[in-house]
């Protein structure tokens, strides 16, 4: 059975906190990829960047809707969808604007599983952590790839 560690890429991009939006266009239009981890000094990953994550900060603001009552203004989706799209749109910085919620896998799990995890949540690519340290990352032409082995 082929692991992760068989088939991922070991060359990662990566960014750190601090990289700008513009330097993140920069880095996605050169490389062609989609995916940015972002790392602390000891190569830790805190956060994923995507391309479709600049992209969204070019849209419109989506101002919710609201009930009215009496003196108050309830926003009907909350106001922290509204603070959490406001936060998208003004990032400034890789920290500011990355995902640190993220789905990681490690060189030890299975390609299976792995496949498993990124079609259920819909996720192009999986970083690959040993403990919190980046390694690598498993991208579906990964997956892909090993049919062909």
């Amino acid at each position: 059975m082929l692991t992760v560690a068989d088939i991922m890429t070991k060359n990662v991009v990566s960014i750190k906190g601090s990289t700008t939006v513009r330097e993140m266009a920069a880095i996605f239009d050169k490389m062609r990829i989609g995916t940015l981890p972002v790392v602390d000094d000891a190569g830790n990953l805190t956060g994923i960047v995507t391309a479709s994550d600049l992209v969204e900060q070019d849209r419109p603001l989506h101002i919710p809707t609201v009930i009215s009552l009496f003196d108050w203004v309830i926003p009907l989706e909350g106001e922290s969808s509204l603070q959490k799209a406001l936060d998208k749109i003004t990032a400034q910085t890789a920290s500011e604007l990355a995902s640190t919620d993220v789905v990681t896998v490690t060189p030890a799990d299975d390609v299976s599983s792995a496949a498993e995890i990124m079609s259920s949540r819909k996720l192009h690519v999986l970083p690959v952590v040993e403990g919190k340290k980046l390694v690598g990352v498993l991208s579906r032409i990964d997956i892909i790839r090993s049919m062909n082995r």
